[in-house]
């Protein structure tokens, strides 16, 4: 069975400006501007006064998933372009301390495992690698965009998969301690 309409609205904040054109929409704020495009799903986004606006047309179960979900996405921008994300990465190792290390656009893993071989995973645009001073063996990536801020933390994560080993008991690796927004400056 289809929904004749299905449509929810999400309130711009302040001191944040979005624009919506044909199914992508460009939002900038006090850290920077980001652009996210939903022209793969047939949908109406349209922005009047300070609401924007998402409406789905005959839609079945699985189409009207999509409605909550590009709002989330706006709503992910908003955020992004206000406080911005942080994801911080903590390093376990059990023998061999592990070495990280940026070189250039690059995040560089040594030492993982005992091994002699260098791990590189590059940094998306926008992301920053910050070494964590207070906290031992603990990194932080920061950005606007979580979908890039995100996608890093996993390359990170998963360039140390141990493979051919029990995992029960080779836990090592670089975990995701904690993420989230940043915190407000007052």
């Amino acid at each position: 069975m289809k929904t004749v309409l299905a449509s929810r609205e999400i309130e711009i904040p302040e001191g944040v400006e979005a624009e919506v054109n044909a199914r992508s929409i460009k939002v900038t704020g006090p850290r920077g501007t980001l652009n996210r495009d939903f022209k793969h799903i047939s949908c109406n986004i349209m922005k009047t006064g300070n609401i924007i606006r998402v409406d789905l047309w005959f839609a079945t179960r699985k189409q009207l998933a999509c409605v909550r979900t590009i709002c989330s996405h706006i709503e992910n921008l908003f955020v992004g372009v206000t406080q911005g994300y942080c994801y911080k990465m903590r390093f376990v190792y059990s023998h061999f301390p592990i070495n990280v290390t940026l070189s250039g656009k690059n995040v560089e893993i040594r030492n993982f495992l005992g091994e002699k071989r260098v791990r590189k995973v590059p940094l998306s645009d926008g992301v920053e690698y910050v070494r964590t001073a207070d906290v031992k063996d603990e990194i932080q990536l920061i950005g606007n965009d979580i979908a890039l801020v995100s996608l890093t933390a996993a390359r990170i994560q998963q360039s140390t998969n141990i493979r051919k080993k029990d995992l029960r008991k080779f836990l090592d690796g670089i975990y995701v301690s904690e993420k989230g927004p940043m915190p407000k400056e007052e």
